[in-house]
């Protein structure tokens, strides 16, 4: 008895060999000439006309043929889709991770559908905000947020200063340069808040993820081993188009 990734594995090379059938005959039926023929013969008005001989061309294409040789081919194809689909409605397996059942008795077309989500999750996961490595950070049970430390800085305010070069004198003006010093005038206290993810969760769910796919791919590989019935529904419906 076949199995269903056998008959996974010879589908396409019977569409592909269907098509091509079904596009010759297509061709086949749309060239006139193929399917006419003709027989004359030639008689002269008497006996000492020219004489020619017979012509003729015989028919080259039947259409009955045509789509004998049509639902022949086609009835592999639909015999084989049908084995396929009939057996998709009853291949299952269970997804299991580190021995525990995450879904159990999973229909294979369900898995195919897993395997695409989990591709696109991981994607997501990977892609997550991570916490800037730089900071120490903890959780606030307050807010819920991710947060630093408390750090205190000073703020300063730029204040003129005058440094006298030259002292004046009877004839000069003193010589004054004004420069800027920096002076404290108060306390700025910063704590950072965060809503993104440590590195070790965003680890920790890609992880988790990773698995999942590995278990859906064993899954279907389990699934897809399950033996089928050869389904025959070709020559049923050929046997009512074509009778």
């Amino acid at each position: 008895m076949a199995k269903l990734n056998q008959i996974i594995a010879v589908e396409k090379g019977v569409k592909n060999k269907s098509f091509q059938d079904v596009t010759a005959a297509h061709h086949k039926v749309q060239k006139p000439a193929l399917l006419a023929g003709i027989s004359r013969t030639y008689q002269p008005k008497d006996e000492e006309g020219e004489q020619l001989p017979p012509e003729s061309t015989r028919v080259q294409v039947k259409a009955e043929d045509v789509l004998r040789e049509t639902a022949a081919s086609l009835t592999r194809l639909f015999d084989v889709t049908a084995t396929k689909d009939w057996a998709n409605c009853t291949a299952r397996a269970d997804v299991t991770v580190d021995g525990r059942t995450v879904v159990a008795d999973v229909p294979v077309g369900h898995l195919l559908f897993l395997e695409k989500q989990l591709t696109d999750l991981h994607t997501f996961v990977k892609k997550l905000p991570v916490l800037d490595a730089a900071e120490s950070w903890s959780l606030d049970p307050s807010t819920d947020w991710w947060k630093t430390d408390a750090v205190r800085t000073i703020r300063t305010k730029k204040v003129p200063r005058n440094h006298v070069k030259a002292e004046a004198t009877e004839k000069h003006p003193a010589q004054v340069e004004v420069y800027y010093e920096d002076v404290p005038i108060g306390y700025w206290t910063t704590v950072k808040f965060s809503g993104a993810l440590p590195a070790r969760r965003v680890n920790e769910l890609l992880e988790r993820v990773e698995k999942l796919q590995q278990a859906v791919k064993f899954a279907r590989e389990e699934a897809n081993a399950s033996e089928v019935t050869d389904r025959r529904v070709g020559e049923a419906v050929f046997g009512y188009l074509f009778a």
